[in-house]
């Protein structure tokens, strides 16, 4: 039998939400149409379900104002530099 694009659609319309949510990496990495090892890792990585802190809810809008303001992000550099590390001369 060939399923065509409706009955797909009516299937997953079927399937309770925790199905889904399982099963959606899994259609993805079937579509993916590539070879790479990593790219398929992170499609079948579990999901972060670690509550978001206060701390980290305050970086996000902070975050989101300096963009909303036309502010600049910070450079590859500068980042670079916070964290210690270094490229090197090119």
């Amino acid at each position: 039998m060939a399923a065509t694009l409706e009955d797909l659609h009516q299937l997953v319309d079927q399937l309770p939400d925790d199905v889904w949510a399982r099963e959606a990496a899994r259609l993805a990495l079937l579509y993916a149409r590539t070879g790479d090892p990593v790219y398929r890792s992170l499609l079948l990585a579990p999901v972060d379900d670690e509550p978001e802190t206060e701390e980290e809810r305050a970086a996000v809008a902070e975050a989101r104002a300096e963009s909303a303001r036309g502010e600049p992000g910070i450079t590859l550099d500068a980042l670079e530099h916070e964290l210690g590390l270094s490229r090197g001369a090119t």
